[in-house]
């Protein structure tokens, strides 16, 4: 079987909320642009039925989770406007994940923490840009470590009010969890973690599989690179297991990611139609426990 036939029922489910999703997702947030630094003004715009057609591919692959954001654009590329053009209308297992809290302006810059008042015309926007009545999943991301109990609660009365079915939080804390649990139930976590990056969230990741709370990995791939992507350069350990099972680095670092518990989810993105099919395809790789222990031990040392 090679990695174009593989779906992404191979990497197995979660169900976030009442939602069943395949645990290995899409991240839109590169697939606006080509190339360089993601999240910055004057990103090259992705040629559009490119992207379009990787999204349609994913979809054919199996995935039915895809995470994005209104935030997520480049001159003449929406994120989001391009998941409606080339997928609408969506298909019934689809559960399309957004977020909100620190938006751009037009130009790309980035603009201010999003006051309570302004998380409503936020959620609006991702709406009309999907052409939704509603949206699957909303994460709350913030910087910081202050109360978000306020701004949560004002997402908890848009999910009362039908505009939103399921919350979730990004790039929080632990205590951060615990605070809006008492509002209202959360369904995922995404944050920065993958093979050497924050180990410090080892814990955290555990804590919330005991919750039931999804585990959402970003940079899991691109490491310390982040936005830029990944490096190109990969530890010799992460090279010696991809020689052994005949893979890319890339494959071994989502493949240990949800080797990391049943409730932790992959969403690595790419605007390339091989880059994609690879990706899903480390959701069937199954690591032996030697390599697991060699991964885990590379882990907590942080390279």
């Amino acid at each position: 079987m090679t990695s174009e036939t593989i779906s992404a029922a191979a990497s197995g489910t979660w169900k976030l909320g009442d939602l069943t999703v395949n645990r290995l997702g899409f991240g839109a947030m590169r697939l606006p642009q080509a190339g360089g630094k993601a999240l910055v003004a004057d990103a090259v715009p992705r040629d559009r039925a490119e992207a379009i057609g990787v999204l349609r591919r994913a979809v054919e692959l199996g995935v039915n989770h895809i995470d994005t954001a209104a935030f997520y654009f480049s001159p003449l590329r929406s994120a989001n406007e391009l998941i409606n053009r080339a997928l609408s209308p969506y298909p019934d297992d689809l559960v399309i994940a957004t977020k909100v809290g620190q938006p751009r302006d037009p130009s790309g810059a980035w603009l201010p923490h999003a006051r309570p008042e302004q998380l409503r015309g936020l959620v609006e926007e991702n709406l009309r840009q999907l052409g939704r009545d509603h949206l699957d999943v909303v994460n709350l991301r913030i910087v910081g470590t202050d109360s978000i109990a306020e701004r949560f609660g004002v997402l908890a009365e848009l999910r009362e009010a039908g505009l939103i079915r399921h919350l979730g939080l990004s790039n929080v804390h632990p205590h951060q969890l615990a605070e809006v649990r008492a509002i209202a139930p959360v369904v995922c976590v995404q944050n920065m973690y993958g093979i050497g990056v924050r180990p410090d969230q080892d814990a955290f990741v555990r804590t919330c599989g005991e919750l039931g709370v999804a585990f959402v990995p970003f940079y899991a791939v691109a490491g310390s690179g982040r936005q830029a992507g990944a490096s190109g350069s990969d530890h010799p350990e992460i090279l010696a297991v991809a020689r052994a099972h005949g893979v890319q680095p890339a494959q071994v670092r989502i493949a240990w990611t949800l080797h990391r518990g049943p409730h932790v989810l992959a969403i690595p993105g790419t605007g390339n139609p091989d880059h994609l099919a690879s990706n899903v395809a480390a959701g069937a790789l199954r690591l032996t426990e030697d390599e697991l222990a060699r991964l885990d031990s590379l882990h907590r040392h942080g390279f």
